[in-house]
C-alpha cells in the first residue's frame, strides 16, 4: 500500500499507455467539430484511449461544460452555465452514428439552475440516439436532479438500457466529497428508478482512497443492494489538481480484486473493480441480454458496411 505522502509518485499499477492513434485523433476532432463535450476528457479519464480506439464506447457530457456544483473530487469546471442547446441531442446522435458506437453513455453536468435539472434535454438525447442508431445500447448517468421525481419520470420515459447514478463515496465522507448531493437522496433515486422501470438495470460507483474504511465500503454495498442496485463499479480516486481532495491511500490491485469478490458474493450481477476503473468502464458488457442482442445485430450490419468502405477512418 502506498501512503498519503507518496501521492505525487503514483504506484506502478496506475501507469497507463497513451495511444493517440489515428482513430483517437479523428474522434477527438469529431467532438470539437460538433461542439460536444465528453466526460472522458473533462474528468481526465485514464481509460479514454482504450474506450475510444478499441471498445467503440464513449461518454458524452450534455447540458454544457459548466456544473452548478463544486464537488471536491471532480475536474469539471464550476460556475453559471450557458443557455440550453436544444440542437445538442441531434449532434450527439450524429456523432454516435459516425463513430459507429456499440454502446454510449450519456451523462451531464449538474444543472440546478433548471427546474427539471435538464431531464427533458437528457430524454431528447436518448431518443435521438436511438432513432438514428437503433442497435446502439444507451446508458444514462444523470445528477440527482435534487430529488425531483417528476423529472426522473421524464428521463425514464426515454427507456435507457441502463440507469447509472453514483454515490461516489461512503456515507461518512459524502458531505466532504460531494457538493449538495446527499447519500440517502442518491439511494432513493436509484430505488425510484426500479419502481418506474423494474427491468432496467441500475448501477452505481464509488471511489476509494479518500479515507474510507473497508467496513464502510462493505456497508455501501449493502446500502446499494437494499435499494435494488444491480451493478457496482469501484475505482481508485486520483487527485485531478492540487485544489482537489488529496489521495489518502492507493489501493493495491489485490484489494480491488477482493472487493469485487465480496460484491459478487453479496449479489451484484456485475462488478468492475480496479485501480483505473471508472463509472463507465466496460459499460458495454453490463447491458441486459435483450439489449445486447439488439446491439450485436446492429453492429454486424455496421461492420459489413464498414468493410465495403475502403477509406473509412474510424
Amino acid at each position: 500500500m502506498a501512503k498519503q505522502e507518496e501521492y505525487i509518485r503514483k504506484p506502478e499499477w496506475l501507469k497507463t499507455r497513451i495511444n493517440t492513434n489515428k482513430s483517437y485523433r479523428n474522434l477527438k476532432k469529431l467532438m470539437r467539430d460538433n461542439r460536444l463535450n465528453t466526460v472522458c476528457e473533462e474528468a481526465r479519464c485514464p481509460n479514454i484511449h482504450e474506450c475510444w480506439s478499441e471498445r467503440k464506447t464513449a461518454t458524452f457530457m450534455i447540458l454544457g461544460d459548466t456544473c452548478t456544483r463544486g464537488c471536491r473530487f471532480c475536474a469539471v469546471k464550476t460556475g453559471m452555465p450557458n443557455e440550453l442547446d436544444w440542437g445538442e441531442p441531434k449532434r450527439v446522435a450524429d456523432s454516435v452514428s459516425v463513430m459507429g458506437l456499440k454502446h454510449v453513455v450519456i451523462t451531464s453536468v449538474a444543472r440546478d439552475d433548471l427546474e427539471d435539472g435538464g431531464a427533458q434535454v437528457f430524454a431528447n438525447t436518448v431518443r435521438a440516439v436511438r432513432a438514428q442508431n437503433p442497435g446502439c445500447t444507451i446508458e444514462i448517468l444523470p445528477s440527482d436532479m435534487k430529488g425531483d421525481y417528476e423529472s426522473l419520470h421524464t428521463l425514464m420515459d426515454s427507456k435507457p438500457d441502463i440507469f447509472n447514478h453514483n454515490i461516489e463515496t461512503v456515507r461518512r465522507l459524502t458531505k466532504r466529497v460531494r457538493a449538495i448531493a446527499m447519500y440517502d437522496r442518491s439511494l432513493t433515486l436509484l430505488k425510484r428508478v426500479k419502481e418506474i422501470a423494474p427491468n432496467t438495470p441500475t448501477k452505481s460507483s464509488i471511489m476509494v482512497g479518500l479515507g474510507e474504511e473497508k467496513d464502510e465500503i462493505i456497508q455501501a454495498m449493502d446500502d446499494l443492494l437494499a435499494h435494488d442496485v444491480n451493478i457496482m463499479t469501484i475505482g481508485q480516486y486520483l487527485q485531478p489538481t492540487k485544489k482537489h481532495l488529496k489521495v489518502e491511500r492507493y489501493y493495491h490491485p489485490d484489494e480491488f480484486a477482493e472487493l469485487k469478490e465480496i460484491a459478487l458474493k453479496k449479489g451484484f450481477s456485475h462488478c468492475e473493480s480496479g485501480p483505473l476503473v471508472r463509472s463507465s468502464y466496460h459499460a458495454d458488457e453490463q447491458v441486459t441480454q435483450a439489449s445486447a442482442q439488439r446491439r450485436i445485430k446492429y453492429m454486424k450490419g455496421y461492420e459489413e458496411q464498414e468493410n465495403e468502405q475502403v477509406d473509412f477512418t474510424f
